[in-house]
């Protein structure tokens, strides 16, 4: 199933957020931040999305007003209230045409996260996906997860959103297409 695409790289992002890891704080139980070379390790790349093409190199910053803006596109940039770490990368796949962004912001602390996981969803990346988008089931994977599959662009192309927040970190899978059909449930 196409399905389990995203969630190798998904899953890979949030093993390193300390989830019983050595990130994480044994004695609390608590997940620690994310560190600049995490986040950089646990973008996807070239070897992990297999028959795409990665079209922008993985990226992994020190949160600035420009990444916060990207992150964040709210007003006052709600939701970066405590973000360290802003990561990307893209990736494109020739037939049938798609792209795929997959975006991290790692925070200071968990309740940082919380705090704007229901703000960034709600306040802008629960809307990618098209107004009429339909939810889908992401499993039980992290602390929090939404997805919707709809369609985003002018002439009813396909697209689709997830968010995911483990720990002090949350993770975006973003995918547009140019056909209907080109995305689907078991593609998210």
């Amino acid at each position: 199933m196409r399905k389990h695409r995203w969630h190798a790289a998904a899953v890979t992002a949030l093993l390193l957020t300390g989830c019983g890891g050595p990130e994480s704080d044994a004695t609390t139980g608590e997940a620690t931040p994310l560190t600049k070379d995490q986040v950089g390790r646990a973008l996807p790349d070239g070897e992990a999305m297999t028959g795409w093409e990665q079209s922008f190199e993985s990226t992994a910053i020190e949160m600035n007003e420009l990444y916060r803006s990207q992150a964040c596109p709210i007003k006052g940039n709600a939701g970066c209230g405590g973000a360290r770490f802003f990561g990307a990368s893209t990736f494109k796949r020739g037939e049938p045409f798609a792209s795929v962004t997959f975006q991290i912001v790692a925070y200071d602390s968990e309740q940082a996260a919380q705090d704007a996981y229901r703000v960034l969803w709600d306040g802008c990346y629960g809307t990618r996906a098209g107004q009429k988008a339909e939810p889908l089931d992401l499993g039980p994977i992290g602390d929090e997860r939404d997805a919707r599959l709809g369609t985003s662009g002018i002439d009813g192309e396909p697209g689709a959103v997830t968010q995911m927040r483990v720990g002090t970190t949350l993770l975006w899978t973003m995918e547009a297409a140019t056909r209907k059909g080109d995305i689907d449930a078991d593609s998210v």
